[in-house]
């Protein structure tokens, strides 16, 4: 035992990039640094290659949290088995649209003498692209034979020197093989890969072999969209807009206008109105859209934000009051600093009203399960200790004008509804509330006419709870 050498492995992980490191028990060293590389490649321990699983089972069905909502019950018994129908048939285009051969678990093969990009090769539709990094690493033989073979494209390389064959240039497979491993690697330098069918974002995988041994890689297909670049400007007006909807309430919305233009003098506001009998609304920066009567709050937010034309916009309700915590530069400061944020939420008064969304999958036939958690934060915002990382905001928050109008807002939700827009923004908006930026809240006073249309009826939770199960393909949802 004297004599005996422990060696430790240790997977180093930078971001998303991993490193397998080998140490030893003699100094600590690298097993590199320690053991010569004939040596290592001769003692290595050789052990039975187990293949990689040849499938992996689709999730099951999820499990819904105590309590939740059973989306089914508000239908019919009547209808559900149609609607069932309808619903997988839209799950499967969706599907169809959004996934690709790029979401295939790929294995890599323990020993592999073989060397290929493992990630980040993306090429154009129709478009000869080299593929970076092709290369063999065998001992000696007296002739090497490789090849590759794709499904959505084919492959290419240059007419061999003496010595070398290529068959299937141009072709979706291709052979080389070499008596020289040089010369074979001088000709896997120059394979290209190109599509043969246009799509604006998909994939190919690739196969690379030789002798018992195979790797499959990724090809990203897409073609590449032009940046949507807005103007900063000088000064914060030319930076956000500031968005609201109201419905019956001009006392109210005339207050937070004033309010408004006590911090904010020349900012444009955007106001989106279906009261039944409207009054003008005037001033300076103020753009006032009438729309038919009673279209409801998300078809608001829709008009409103679709007239913004600033790279920012500041959602507020028609009753909030902005106040000296109101601090829109700093929102904005937070927001450039971390551009991969979407939104960003404060304080209503001295509450945040944050919330996390907890969502699984489950299969294809129920649906999935949602807990929408009230008070759910995941962590800080690096370099912002005030401010969290959560999935959803109160009704007071900046967002990014592209990131919001991508989502939209339902417009078939018109008295309830607000968690709709984070939940069918769940995975592609980055959202986070911070505690050290507030907004205040009028007082409230007797308004009969808002007031009758101001709380939703069983009805209006009934369509909520429908639209959630075929929209969002849901099982069950609770609102925590």
């Amino acid at each position: 035992m004297a004599n005996a050498t422990c060696w430790t492995v240790v997977l180093v992980c930078v971001s998303a990039t991993c490193t397998i490191l080998f140490f030893s028990s003699i100094g600590g060293g690298l097993l590199s640094d320690v053991v010569p590389q004939r040596a290592f490649k001769s003692s290595y321990p050789k052990t039975k290659r187990l293949p990689p699983p040849s499938d992996v089972p689709p999730p099951g069905p999820c499990t819904c949290p105590t309590g939740a909502l059973l989306l089914k019950d508000a239908f019919p018994a009547a209808e559900y088995k149609e609607l069932m129908q309808r619903r997988h048939k839209e799950l499967q285009q969706h599907k169809n649209r959004t996934e690709s051969v790029l979401s295939t678990l790929l294995y890599a093969r323990s020993n592999s003498p073989l060397q290929y990009p493992i990630q980040g090769f993306k090429v154009r539709p129709m478009t000869p692209t080299i593929i970076p990094g092709l290369a063999l690493h065998a001992a000696q033989r007296s002739t090497y034979t490789v090849s590759l073979e794709v499904s959505k494209g084919v492959l290419s390389t240059v007419t061999p020197a003496e010595g070398a064959k290529v068959r299937g240039n141009g072709e979706s497979r291709l052979t080389v093989e070499s008596s020289s491993l040089e010369a074979l690697n001088e000709l896997l330098a120059d394979v290209s890969y190109t599509s043969t069918f246009y799509h604006i974002h998909t994939g190919d995988l690739a196969s690379f072999q030789f002798e018992d041994h195979e790797a499959v890689f990724p090809i990203t297909i897409k073609q590449p969209q032009p940046p949507v670049l807005y103007d900063m400007g000088t000064d914060i007006n030319s930076q956000v807009t500031i968005t609201t909807k109201t419905f019956l309430r001009y006392r109210e919305v005339n207050a937070l206008l004033r309010s408004i233009r006590e911090f904010y003098k020349d900012m444009e506001v955007i106001i989106a109105d279906d009261s039944f009998v409207t009054e003008k609304i005037t001033g300076d920066h103020t753009q006032h859209f009438i729309m038919p009567p009673a279209q409801g709050w998300f078809a608001g937010r829709n008009l409103a934000v679709s007239q913004v034309t600033t790279k920012y916009f500041l959602w507020v309700d028609d009753d909030f009051q902005f106040t000296k915590g109101t601090n829109i530069e700093e929102m904005v400061k937070i927001m450039e600093t971390n551009p991969e944020l979407d939104v960003l939420g404060g304080k209503v008064v001295e509450n945040q009203f944050p919330f996390s969304i907890i969502y699984e999958e489950g299969d294809e036939t129920e649906g999935g399960c949602m807990h929408r958690k009230s008070g759910g934060m995941f962590h800080s915002l690096p370099g912002y200790p005030q401010c969290s990382l959560v999935s959803g905001v109160v009704n007071f928050f900046l967002a990014r004008t592209d990131a919001a109008q991508r989502v939209g807002f339902d417009p078939k939700l018109k008295r309830i509804g607000h968690s709709e827009f984070f939940m069918d923004g769940l995975g592609s908006l980055m959202v986070a509330t911070c505690g050290h930026v507030s907004i205040g809240h009028q007082k409230g006073r007797a308004n009969n006419n808002y007031g009758r249309f101001r709380h939703p009826g069983v009805s209006d939770q009934r369509f909520r709870s429908q639209l959630n199960f075929f929209k969002n393909h849901l099982k069950c949802l609770l609102f925590g």
